[in-house]
């Protein structure tokens, strides 16, 4: 049988932390979502005060971290060339979201919205780094 490792609330949590200490010490107001392998939530939170669209913005970019196992940002870049990438369903190709990775293995991802789309990425790398 086939074990492997997985992300818990108690992860989410700690990485939420750490994100929240980045984004908060550089002032930035934003929203911190991480989702499972599956691309479904574990945890989603709203610092007071950021946009309102963020959290569904740091959802779908975590979504699409953990399903294409790679970091939104290659996804945007790859657009540029290749346009009809777009059309894959559930897809925020916006820099932001970065896979979880364990061991060769994605358990999740981590997206972030509310600041500019590089921002978004170093809030959601304090995130990950806590891990």
């Amino acid at each position: 049988m086939h074990q492997k490792t997985s992300l818990n609330w108690t992860d989410a949590a700690k990485m939420v932390t750490a994100a929240k200490a980045e984004a908060v010490k550089n002032n930035w107001l934003v929203s911190i979502a991480i989702v499972d392998e599956a691309g479904y939530i574990i945890h989603l939170e709203r610092m007071d005060g950021a946009v309102l669209q963020s959290p569904d913005i740091a959802t779908r970019k975590a979504r699409t971290a953990a399903l294409a196992r790679k970091a939104t940002k290659s996804l945007e870049e790859t657009i540029k060339d290749r346009p009809v990438m777009l059309v894959f369903p559930d897809r925020l190709p916006i820099q932001g979201g970065l896979p979880i990775m364990h061991e060769n293995q994605c358990l999740g991802g981590i997206g972030v919205s509310g600041v500019m789309s590089h921002q978004d990425e170093q809030v959601a790398a304090a995130g990950i780094a806590a891990l």
